[in-house]
């Protein structure tokens, strides 16, 4: 092995049934290197960690990491971190209610006594070297998501890591957040530690990374130099396919125009989280709410489908007032919503696909009205082709799809409601460009086919390739409407910044 090299994988293969997960794959991280692995949701990126991790057994191949002689035994994450490989999750693993330094430090004490005070000593001297805005007797839960996430590193760090593994780390971070996160993965860097990047944000592969590794259906695509992939051939290698620079999708968007009467209108319409506004949507509009995190965006759409209590407000649907204080009202009146959190709020894990698929259809109807096994099994297999989505069976558990096809079985839940208006909040959220379009472009399907949506992304690019009209919020408020050529990054960016709060 090579001086700089601080691991290799080579030749691994992992089989579920059904499913070849993982076929003759190679990588290979050096020391004080940031080594982007991409693919698109179902391409292996997850099994290929779960490998180095212990999670699962791999079927063949073989995994050597400096300072072990041999091949490395890795049948478990305790081997894993004893050969040096710590991973830090989008989910924080870690326990919210104790303080930083106990956190840094549970289950890795062997005396019989703890002597805490030593503890939060050490806990400061690692948060002062790698610049994480914590103190050590400060509540986990009072930090920032960031700095919990890097909090888990600093674990990480002081535990010898010589491989770690940050698995969509920003995907719930705003700009300041990623750019605090990004600071200490240099640094890291700089200490010789080898990271494993794993995102769907193609802007921060290039910001902070040296190298990328692309998966596609469980194969290697191949290993580049950032420098030596230009972003769009990086698009193609992920999708097996050119990319004209999303051409047809801007197309499609100028092509469109939205009807002149409203399916939905509120006015004063307020929640337990949400200030009074004003809003309505045209039979075939795209309009999305905008903001920074935190804006008012989410609580927003909850109002219109009474996800958070109703508080006040008229609202009415194809000009007839109607009475929405909580989501089964909403589904009767013809709205759909597809949540920012799709594992709370959206998927039943443990469930199958098909009953995943059925399940807003079978409450609208009541469950004393079940529906017939035929009836679902034909919608299921429907709406699986429809939206493409890649599962073995429509007896699956969604919980075991890729993050991408869970929220096509969401999007296929509510579309076969045929709902006249489908609030869509965060739906590319932490899914792979290719999955992406697929969206976008149903979306913009569904508006020419005269569904009404109101799409909400945190990537101001990918709304404005979407929506007609943008809604822009700060701090609850809303401070601009632009539509036509005022649908551009610069006036959105310059509205949040500074513009006058209109109410209504």
């Amino acid at each position: 092995m090579q001086n700089d090299v601080v691991l290799t994988m080579r030749g691994i293969s992992k089989l579920f049934p059904g499913t070849k997960a993982l076929n003759n794959v190679d990588f290979t991280l050096r020391r004080g290197e940031i080594h982007a692995l991409m693919g698109e949701n179902g391409a292996g990126k997850s099994t290929l960690i779960k490998v180095l991790t212990g999670v699962y057994e791999k079927d063949s191949g073989s995994i050597h990491i400096e300072g072990i002689d041999g091949e490395a035994a890795i049948h478990s994450p305790q081997d894993a971190q004893n050969a040096g490989i710590s991973t830090v999750y989008q989910e924080i693993t870690l326990c919210p209610n104790l303080t930083v330094a106990e956190n840094m430090f549970i289950g890795r004490t062997e005396d019989a006594v703890v002597h805490w005070k030593a503890y939060e000593k050490k806990a400061a001297a690692i948060l002062d070297s790698l610049g994480i805005p914590a103190r050590p007797k400060q509540e986990l839960s009072s930090c920032s998501l960031a700095v919990q996430q890097m909090v888990a590193i600093g674990r990480a760090v002081d535990m010898n890591c010589k491989v770690l593994i940050l698995d969509e780390p920003t995907s719930s971070l705003d700009e300041k957040e990623v750019a605090m996160l990004f600071r200490l993965m240099r640094d890291l860097k700089s200490r010789g530690v080898g990271i494993i990047f794993v995102t769907h944000f193609l802007e921060q592969v290039y910001e902070v990374s040296d190298r990328i590794t692309v998966l596609r259906n469980g194969e290697l695509v191949g290993e580049y130099p950032v420098a030596e992939l230009p972003q769009v051939e990086l698009v193609a290698r992920m999708m097996g396919k050119s990319l004209n620079d999303l051409g047809d999708l801007k197309k499609a968007d100028k092509s469109f125009s939205a009807g002149t009467e409203n399916v939905y209108e509120a006015k004063g319409l307020s929640s337990v989280v949400r200030k009074p506004f004003d809003f309505r949507i045209r039979k075939g509009e795209v309009n999305g709410f905008t903001g920074l995190l935190g804006s008012g965006r989410s609580e927003s759409v909850r109002a219109i489908f009474g996800a958070d209590r109703v508080t006040g407000g008229q609202v009415r649907m194809n000009g007839k007032e109607v009475r929405i204080t909580g989501p089964h009202e909403a589904m009767k009146n013809g709205i759909g919503y597809l949540p920012e959190d799709r594992k709370r709020d959206g998927i039943i894990a443990e469930l199958s696909v098909r009953e995943n698929i059925i399940l807003a259809l079978q409450v609208m109807r009541g469950f004393f009205k079940p529906m017939k096994r035929s009836e679902m099994e034909k919608f299921a297999d429907e709406y699986i082709r429809e939206l493409n989505i890649k599962t073995a069976s429509q007896n699956t558990p969604v919980g075991s799809l890729s993050g991408g096809n869970q929220q096509k079985v969401i999007l296929a839940r509510w579309l076969l409601t045929h709902p006249d208006y489908l609030i869509l909040d965060e739906p590319t959220r932490g899914i792979d460009v290719g999955t992406k379009l697929e969206i976008q472009r149903l979306v913009l399907k569904l508006a020419e086919e005269n569904m009404s949506v109101t799409f909400i992304s945190s990537e101001i690019e990918e709304m404005l390739r979407t929506c007609s009209r943008l809604i822009v919020m700060r701090d609850g408020n809303t401070v601009g409407e632009l539509t036509g050529d005022e649908l551009t990054q610069a006036h959105v960016m310059e509205t949040i910044a500074g513009g006058e709060a209109q109410h209504g």
